[in-house]
Protein backbone atom coordinates (compact mmCIF):
# COMPACT_ATOMS: atom_id res chain seq x y z
CA UNK A 1 0.00 0.00 0.00
CA UNK A 2 1.35 3.65 -1.07
CA UNK A 3 1.38 6.50 1.40
CA UNK A 4 2.76 10.15 0.93
CA UNK A 5 6.27 10.66 2.95
CA UNK A 6 4.59 13.23 4.94
CA UNK A 7 2.53 10.56 6.57
CA UNK A 8 5.38 8.64 7.75
CA UNK A 9 6.54 9.28 11.79
CA UNK A 10 10.21 9.48 12.65
CA UNK A 11 11.85 6.33 12.70
CA UNK A 12 9.99 5.12 9.84
CA UNK A 13 10.93 3.73 6.70
CA UNK A 14 10.40 3.74 3.10
CA UNK A 15 10.92 2.76 -0.63
CA UNK A 16 10.00 5.39 -2.78
CA UNK A 17 7.17 4.15 -5.47
CA UNK A 18 6.38 7.74 -7.31
CA UNK A 19 6.90 11.37 -7.28
CA UNK A 20 4.28 12.94 -8.00
CA UNK A 21 6.33 16.18 -9.04
CA UNK A 22 7.02 17.71 -12.55
CA UNK A 23 9.05 20.51 -14.13
CA UNK A 24 12.11 22.44 -12.12
CA UNK A 25 10.69 20.49 -8.42
CA UNK A 26 11.01 16.96 -10.00
CA UNK A 27 14.45 17.06 -11.83
CA UNK A 28 15.51 18.62 -8.73
CA UNK A 29 14.33 16.67 -6.36
CA UNK A 30 15.68 13.35 -8.80
CA UNK A 31 18.92 15.32 -8.48
CA UNK A 32 19.31 14.85 -4.70
CA UNK A 33 18.60 11.33 -5.33
CA UNK A 34 14.78 10.83 -4.37
CA UNK A 35 14.11 8.53 -7.41
CA UNK A 36 12.00 5.45 -7.40
CA UNK A 37 13.39 2.27 -5.14
CA UNK A 38 15.30 4.66 -2.96
CA UNK A 39 14.73 3.63 0.62
CA UNK A 40 14.05 7.05 2.98
CA UNK A 41 13.73 7.70 6.17
CA UNK A 42 11.70 10.04 8.49
CA UNK A 43 14.02 11.31 11.40
CA UNK A 44 12.42 14.18 12.90
CA UNK A 45 9.16 16.45 11.94
CA UNK A 46 9.26 20.07 13.14
CA UNK A 47 7.08 21.32 16.37
CA UNK A 48 4.30 22.23 13.53
CA UNK A 49 4.96 19.80 11.00
CA UNK A 50 7.00 21.51 8.90
CA UNK A 51 9.64 21.01 7.57
CA UNK A 52 10.55 17.27 7.69
CA UNK A 53 14.13 15.86 8.08
CA UNK A 54 14.67 12.46 6.13
CA UNK A 55 17.67 10.72 5.53
CA UNK A 56 18.48 9.31 2.08
CA UNK A 57 21.37 7.63 0.81
CA UNK A 58 23.56 8.60 4.12
CA UNK A 59 22.63 12.21 4.02
CA UNK A 60 20.18 14.62 5.65
CA UNK A 61 17.51 16.76 4.10
CA UNK A 62 14.51 18.48 4.69
CA UNK A 63 11.71 18.60 2.72
CA UNK A 64 8.83 21.03 2.81
CA UNK A 65 5.54 19.07 3.97
CA UNK A 66 3.74 19.85 0.46
CA UNK A 67 6.90 18.63 -0.92
CA UNK A 68 7.01 15.53 1.12
CA UNK A 69 2.96 15.12 -0.29
CA UNK A 70 3.98 14.32 -3.22
CA UNK A 71 6.31 11.33 -2.77
CA UNK A 72 4.54 8.33 -2.64
CA UNK A 73 6.36 5.71 -0.62
CA UNK A 74 5.92 1.74 0.75
CA UNK A 75 6.05 2.10 3.86
CA UNK A 76 9.00 -0.84 4.75
CA UNK A 77 8.51 -2.61 8.35
CA UNK A 78 11.62 -3.09 10.85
Amino acid sequence: MSLSLKDLAPGQRGRIVRLDRRGALGQRMADMGLIAGTVVEVKRIAPLGDPIEVQIRGYRLSLRKAEAAGILVERIEA
